[in-house]
């Protein structure tokens, strides 16, 4: 386990939470599931222990009955529909999309009623109607159109902007994409977190702070963030994990 040191910013942002007399509010939102894996097993495990609600961002296309019986006994967990395939359609040299508009408005747009049905079908109670668009991209052209489908909630990464649909997004992620695809630095981790917070506070915000995580691909450094991020944030009164359906 880090250093108990590691946590300190944190927490000593977390004071000043208490010290206003209101909640920080966070919330968790993992990209990517498909089936049962001893991965999904853990990240169960540790938010289990820790009380913590999850909302799984699942892939339609690749998803079946095995995940939702995996599922379907861990009351804190919901579901988002996560895209359709997870499929690359823009060409080479552009960033990766699979609802860019690279393709007719009204075909992705029915895909991604497919998708919900699927979500909806497999998982019943749990699933929630928030799109995730895999890597949290979508067409500006898509987001009026979402809540005729059926989507109350849209969620990408980073800090949100005007849309015509609700966002819930998250804004820290604890995978170095770029340098390994491994768990980042806990101390880095640590600081954006309370520095997120902080912005919150200090502009007077009720926005839940989202932290982002993928299961699928976490080292051991990625697991121990998440096991000490959760021992020292429960612990604290001023804090709060919250689900996706108390946030819509």
């Amino acid at each position: 386990m880090a250093d108990g040191s590691v946590w300190q910013p944190l927490l000593a942002e977390l004071d000043r939470w208490q010290q206003s007399g209101r909640p920080a509010l966070l919330w968790l939102r993992d990209d990517d599931a498909v089936e049962p894996t001893a991965a999904l097993d853990r990240l169960l495990d540790v938010t289990g222990r820790h009380a913590i609600p999850a909302m799984l961002a699942v892939i339609p296309a690749r998803a079946g009955a095995r995940l939702a019986a995996r599922l379907a006994p861990e009351r804190r967990v919901a579901v988002a529909v996560h895209g359709w395939a997870h499929d690359n359609h823009a060409p080479a040299g552009e960033k990766k999309q699979e609802l860019g508009p690279h393709r007719p408005v009204k075909s992705v747009l029915t895909e991604l009623s497919e998708a919900k049905a699927v979500i909806d079908g497999l998982f019943g109670g749990q699933a929630a109607s928030v799109l995730v668009p895999p890597w949290n991209r979508i067409d500006s052209s898509l987001l009026p159109s979402l809540a005729d489908i059926g989507f109350a909630v849209l969620s990408v990464f980073g800090r949100a902007r005007p849309a015509p649909i609700g966002l819930v997004n998250t804004h820290v992620d604890i995978i170095d994409w770029h340098g390994g695809r491994g768990g980042r630095d806990h101390g880095v981790l640590a600081q954006e977190i309370a520095d997120e917070l902080r912005r919150r506070r200090e502009a007077d915000s009720g926005e839940a702070m989202g932290l982002l995580t993928h299961h699928l691909v976490h080292d051991e450094t990625a697991w121990l963030f998440l096991e000490g991020l959760f021992a020292a944030t429960v612990a604290h009164p001023a804090c709060r994990w919250v689900s996706i359906r108390e946030l819509i």
